[in-house]
């Protein structure tokens, strides 16, 4: 947890100190290079961070499924331990969170390290084990999501406890209340789903929650409507459907319907409904009263100053950054794994899908959109993973279906895989219907925006 207490408001006069000045830009800078500034790296677009963990990824290479196995073990042996032997290091504080579960979670814990199991030695039935299901979340998304947790936690600090979040939340707060009604801070989380990882955004998002900067209704929404996917996976979805060369059309009309349905979603229930109650262990932690007497930018850099001075050193740091990394890897891993696994289960064995996605037919087809019957799976099953409507899509002929059902995977944002699963292991304050809610007011809003732009613009 940050060291940071609530400061009295900036005054007129106050000095910016140099040494706090040069605290607040030196980290802050490896923070921005790390996570918000995108390189050109052969065909691909890609973040500082995103490069080690590909680094990473390349030189463990088939080990990783290997390692991911151990690991959702390892929390099992861990969790039974804790809870049965009640060791001194479990008994309080972040330890005994991560290890003192509820029966709901040490289940998951046990069926995610089964799954690793049963498909890592491919025994057990086929449903479980088969490249699609327990595959694709063994061999595709735990190593993927290993290497880039890895740095991303250690590396977040960075970005969150040098008074970063504090400069650039007083810079943009006016149009971010206006218009999303967010505090200016969430800016933050926004670009560094787009130049990173929607999982980068909700980490953010839930820690700044946790530390007192984000209401329960700010980080319901800004966790449910701004955990926008990266670049790097959207150029991922094209090629796997085969629109590479309408790439920029594809990414304009994401970003437009994302920000449309990013003004309209929080003023709806379930989010509207939320309350505004802080963490109850830190309480408020932010203040945005009005800067009248003091120039815009030099109140920022007081603000991100005064952080910098109250930061953590660098033994608090790192021990932030490992206690970061162990929550990922035991607590969340181990749940993406069973949620995801049951989700691509349901999704490829059963005709669950199939069957909700019946009433999308004839809104489809009032959309003009080519292969309603077809298409109409590809709009719902999103919801258990991102990367299924692509899936499905490649058996699609009309490229401006490929295009609008590649479009709405994307600009749906809640799928239980990960971002689902991130949700709901974390402390904000949202519910599995509640995702579900958001997933279909998500889908009603941007599908006919996708939809009118394909047709006037593209196609």
């Amino acid at each position: 947890m940050s060291s940071h207490v609530q400061l009295d408001e900036p005054s007129a006069d106050e000095p910016i100190q140099r040494r706090h000045l040069i605290k607040f830009l030196i980290p802050s800078l490896i923070g921005v290079l790390l996570f918000l500034v995108p390189f050109q790296v052969g065909d691909t677009i890609n973040i500082g961070m995103g490069l080690m963990a590909d680094g990473l990824q390349t030189l463990l290479g088939a080990a990783l499924p290997a390692i991911a196995t151990v690991v959702l073990c390892f929390s099992v042996v861990a969790t039974l331990y804790a809870k049965l032997a009640n060791p001194r290091w479990a008994e309080s504080g972040v330890l005994y969170e991560m290890f003192h579960v509820g029966p709901v979670w040490l289940g998951m814990r046990i069926l995610g390290a089964l799954f690793a199991l049963m498909t890592f030695f491919q025994v057990g039935p086929e449903f479980v084990t088969a490249s699609f299901t327990g595959g694709v979340m063994l061999n595709d998304l735990a190593p993927v999501l290993l290497t880039f947790f890895f740095f991303a936690a250690l590396l977040l600090p960075f970005l969150v406890e040098f008074g970063f979040m504090e400069f650039i939340g007083s810079l943009v707060r006016k149009p971010f209340r206006v218009i999303f009604n967010l505090p200016g801070r969430s800016a933050i989380d926004a670009t560094a789903s787009w130049m990173g990882s929607g999982t980068v955004g909700v980490l953010i998002t839930t820690q700044q929650y946790e530390q007192g900067y984000y209401n329960g209704r700010e980080a319901s929404v800004i966790a449910s409507n701004f955990s926008v996917v990266s670049i790097a996976f959207a150029l991922l979805v094209t090629s796997f459907v085969d629109i590479n060369h309408l790439f920029v059309q594809f990414y304009f009309t994401v970003v437009v319907a994302g920000l449309i349905a990013a003004v309209i979603v929080p003023r709806l229930p379930p989010l509207s409904r939320k309350a505004n109650d802080y963490y109850e262990p830190v309480g408020c932690q932010i203040s945005e009263k009005p800067t009248a007497k003091i120039g815009l930018l030099r109140y920022s850099l007081l603000q991100a100053t005064r952080r910098a001075a109250g930061a953590p050193g660098p033994r608090e740091l790192a021990k932030l950054a490992l206690l970061n990394v162990m929550d990922i890897f035991l607590a969340l891993l181990p749940l993406v794994f069973a949620i995801g696994t049951v989700a691509l289960i349901l999704a490829e064995f059963t005709p669950l899908f199939t069957w909700l996605s019946y009433p999308m037919v004839p809104v489809l087809e009032l959309l003009r959109i080519p292969e309603a019957e077809a298409a109409a799976p590809a709009t719902l099953v999103g919801f258990a993973d991102m990367f299924l409507p692509a899936v499905l899509a490649t058996n699609i002929e009309s490229e401006l279906t490929r295009f609008v059902i590649a479009c709405l995977s994307l600009t749906q944002l809640i799928y239980m895989s990960e971002i689902g699963a991130l949700l709901l292991k974390s402390k904000i304050p949202i519910k599995l219907w509640e995702l579900v809610a958001i997933f279909l007011l998500r889908t009603a809003i941007t599908l006919p925006i996708i939809a009118f732009m394909a047709h006037t613009f593209f196609f």
